[in-house]
């Protein structure tokens, strides 16, 4: 891709960057007591959060007059920002650190993650890993990229050897992630505790498989898309199309047909027949 859609990548790819830089990889390890807190049970936020967050919605309205932000840490204090999702206005969906426990313990294992809607359409996906510096970016129709370089997935890999993710409840009510590994059918579940970068391993063919057990949108839109440009299969688990204003369905994304047919298969198996619900 060249031109101009290969420039506003880029351009929103240097937004994330400069941010990274001036917000998150200072205070990496770095974090006092005061600097957590939960926002919910059990779910952590930070200073570098918010403050990536408010940066990064600063330099994305700029860079589109008349766009608005849907950020996880300004839905997490208002939740009718969701609404914003069915609106006319274009919307930046912000992930700011997708990995948040990981990095508020000092670990390796987190990354940022924006998408872009256009008239109610996923259009465009970043995801950035700033210890690597590794950026993927994607464009409706126009391919992923990383490094000037496209990227597609690998699906050549047959699911006996398929390594991924997995969370949730399968179900028989057994965990995800074990009813895959007892299957027998595929090689290895590992889960890193961010759906970046379980996405960004995707995209360059180090895994084959992600499922997640809901679809919240600064999770999941980036990395749905550049799974679906880069070659994959990317749906919710049911089958239907991934849509970033669904926000309590599992989705599903795989390497190849027969991949994601194989982790579908496993997760749904005992479920009750359409006949018996």
């Amino acid at each position: 891709m060249t031109g101009p859609a290969m420039l506003d990548l880029e351009s929103v790819a240097g937004f994330i960057r400069e941010t990274a830089a001036a917000e998150i990889l200072p205070r990496f390890g770095a974090l006092a007591a005061g600097d957590i807190r939960e926002k919910a049970p059990g779910d952590l936020v930070t200073v570098a959060d918010l403050a990536t967050e408010r940066r990064l919605q600063f330099l994305l309205e700029r860079h589109l007059p008349g766009s608005v932000t849907l950020g996880e840490e300004s839905a997490a204090a208002d939740p009718a920002r969701l609404d914003l999702l069915g609106g006319s206005a274009p919307v930046w969906i912000i992930d700011p650190i997708d990995g948040t426990g990981n990095f508020a313990k000092g670990r390796p294992g987190f990354a940022v993650i924006v998408a872009e809607i256009a008239d109610g359409n996923l259009v465009c996906g970043w995801i950035y890993d700033p210890l690597a510096d590794v950026m993927v970016m994607a464009a409706r129709g126009g391919g992923v990229w990383s490094q000037g370089r496209r990227l597609i997935v690998d699906a050549s890999v047959p699911p006996a050897r398929m390594t991924g993710n997995a969370y949730g409840r399968a179900a028989s009510g057994r965990r995800a992630a074990q009813a895959l590994i007892d299957s027998g059918r595929i090689a290895a579940v590992q889960n890193r505790g961010s759906s970046g970068l379980e996405y960004l391993d995707m995209a360059l063919s180090l895994s084959q498989f992600t499922l997640h057990s809901r679809s919240l949108p600064w999770d999941h839109a980036a990395g749905m898309l550049i799974v679906e440009e880069a070659g994959g299969v990317a749906r919710f688990l049911d089958g239907s199309p991934y849509d970033p204003q669904v926000h309590d369905r599992a989705p599903l994304a795989a390497a190849s047909a027969e991949g994601w047919s194989v982790v579908h298969d496993i997760v749904t198996a005992g479920a009750p027949s359409a006949e018996a619900r």
